[in-house]
């Protein structure tokens, strides 16, 4: 008996009704996620941080601004336009960026193809089948069969509609799963985005500070080379000792070999901030970053503790994990459960090509399937328990990330805190050594001081050179740093966006 083509049209209509009806109606097996609570405190540290840091001589001040929005540009804060221009390269040609745009793209490409369990498959299958097969009687004998064998041909074109019923929410969880996934892979591009913009404003940084360092190491220099000419001029008209010409020698040769390994590390600064933009160290070097062309940010934007989780994409990766984890449950626990498909097929089949569509060679068939689970030796709830048990190790690895997240802030105020103490000591030594250098060399010119004592000046000097030209540049990185550790504005970029 035929079936006529509005009956195919109706049974995929009574599918489409069950598949409704049970994707809004059907129950959903496993815990539903509920994000964990954010931590009920109200500052980062017990420790006190003034609104106003100001180091008592007279440096920049930074205030702090607590709740306010961190710029998506943070970066243009210091007002380096080199610095802006590197930044935009390394967002552009950063493999690292590109690669977790792709892994990003392609977790939410399988969103879409595990939602497709939630319709109802439809396949067209034709088939060719050649067959050779004794002939048992006369009768059942075909022409051209030979030797009391017969040989046949079976064409078929019969499509087919199937449908598994969600009824325990199977499917539900299994896109649920892959959409916190995705929500993972989009905070890890986060995350990448972020990390990368801090390494090369902290590459910057450490450039234009070793390349300081390098000046204040040959300004010293250069004051050594001037105490040698003057102690050895000293000791031809006799007024010296051959020992004040080694010692204030030995002191030039001593400072000399500060210089390699300052240089080494620039290099290898440079070296690092051209991979960072994607460039080989061979194609393109980094500007020369001058300390003094960075201004530090005067306003520090402060991120409330009850905000940061929603704002650091280390903790929202942590989150999405989290919630894939407790999605598994589902999965696992609906595999317990019984599973109904329903399959229906409409088709023409035939000895002959040329009479396979003819009325008397259609089929059809209606089916319905139930699957319930008895015995798989354990499997099953295994694998239910094993992801009970991986949902609670990744909810620690949540509440860890908070933590390490909390101290990295606390760190870093202390930090800023702390930074505008150590310029002003290191300000207070340049000082005080810069008189007293000028002062003893004078002495030494007119006979009243020993070159030890000299010496002894001008090492005092230096130090304080070198720790001002870095106390300047730790204050850059700490306040870098923090803009980092708050997350850094990403969630105000397109970065997430999907590409058009």
């Amino acid at each position: 008996m035929g079936i006529r083509k509005e009956s195919i049209l109706s049974l995929l209509f009574i599918l489409s009704i069950g598949w409704t009806a049970f994707v809004l109606n059907g129950c959903t097996v496993g815990p539903d996620f509920v994000p964990p609570t954010p931590p009920e405190v109200h500052d980062y540290t017990t420790a006190q941080i003034p609104p106003v840091i100001a180091p008592v001589t007279g440096e920049a001040d930074q205030r702090i601004h607590i709740g306010e929005e961190i710029s998506s540009q943070w970066w243009e804060l210091f007002s380096e336009p080199a610095l802006n221009d590197v930044l935009r390269t390394a967002i552009e040609k950063n493999p690292t960026i590109a690669a977790a745009k792709a892994t990003l793209a392609s977790a939410r490409e399988t969103v879409t193809a595990t939602k497709g369990g939630y319709y109802p498959q439809v396949d067209f299958p034709a088939n060719f089948d050649r067959r050779k097969a004794s002939a048992l009687t006369s009768e059942n004998s075909f022409s051209g069969s030979q030797g009391g064998s017969l040989t046949s041909n079976l064409y078929s074109l019969a499509p087919i509609v199937s449908y598994s019923l969600d009824i325990f929410g199977g499917t539900r969880r299994k896109v649920e799963q892959q959409q916190a996934l995705a929500e993972f892979q989009g905070y890890e591009l986060a995350a990448a985005y972020l990390t990368l913009t801090g390494n090369v404003v902290a590459q910057a940084i450490t450039i234009a500070s070793l390349r300081s360092q390098i000046q204040a190491t040959e300004v010293v220099i250069a004051e050594d080379e001037q105490n040698f000419s003057l102690v050895r001029r000293k000791f031809e008209a006799g007024k010296a000792a051959r020992t004040d010409v080694l010692t204030a020698e030995t002191q030039l040769d001593s400072d000399r070999t500060l210089l390699p390994p300052l240089r080494q590390a620039l290099s290898a600064a440079k070296h690092e901030l051209s991979i960072l933009t994607g460039r080989l160290p061979a194609e393109w070097s980094p500007p020369d970053f001058n300390l003094k062309d960075f201004i530090l940010p005067g306003d520090l934007p402060l991120t409330l503790p009850s905000e940061l989780v929603r704002r650091r994409p280390d903790i929202m990766a942590a989150e999405a994990q989290l919630h894939s984890d407790s999605a598994a449950i589902g999965v696992a626990t609906a595999q317990l459960y019984p599973n109904i498909t329903l399959s229906a097929s409409l088709g023409q089949e035939a000895l002959k090509a040329g009479s396979l569509f003819d009325q008397v060679n259609r089929f059809w068939s209606l089916a319905a399937g139930i699957t319930q689970p008895i015995f798989h030796g354990g499997t099953l709830k295994a694998q239910q328990r094993a992801a009970v048990d991986t949902y609670e190790a990744s909810l620690a690895t949540y509440e860890q990330t908070v933590l390490q997240a909390f101290q990295q802030v606390a760190d870093i105020l202390m930090a800023i805190s702390h930074d505008a103490e150590l310029i002003a000591a290191a300000r207070k030594l340049l000082d005080t050594s810069s008189t007293s250098v000028g002062l003893n060399r004078l002495s030494y010119t007119a006979g009243k001081l020993d070159i030890l004592q000299l010496i002894v000046a001008e090492r005092s000097y230096q130090q304080g050179l070198l720790e001002y030209t870095r106390a300047e540049a730790q204050r850059l990185q700490d306040t870098a740093q923090l803009f980092v550790a708050l997350g850094g504005g990403w969630w105000s970029t397109n970065l997430l966006s999907a590409p058009k």
